[in-house]
């Protein structure tokens, strides 16, 4: 897996590209969590919060076009 990581994306085997975006997305899903935990911290600040929310949608967006581009793979 290491090896795929350090290769340039042209040079990457279909294969290790799935790869590449799997540990992608399961490093956006560990971000989730620790998003989720954040929020659990009821920021009593507006404009955290908005940006907490912000953060949490463009980090679910991005782990979702990944695993539609794996499965296009």
């Amino acid at each position: 897996m290491r090896s795929a990581l350090v290769q340039l994306p042209g040079y990457r085997s279909s294969n290790d590209e799935r790869k590449v975006l799997r540990a992608a997305i399961r490093q956006l899903e560990r971000a989730d969590l620790y998003l989720g935990a954040v929020g659990a911290m009821e920021l009593n600040d507006v404009e955290a919060r908005r940006a907490l929310r912000r953060v949490v949608a463009e980090v679910g967006s991005l782990r979702r076009y990944l695993a539609d581009l794996r499965a296009r793979s």
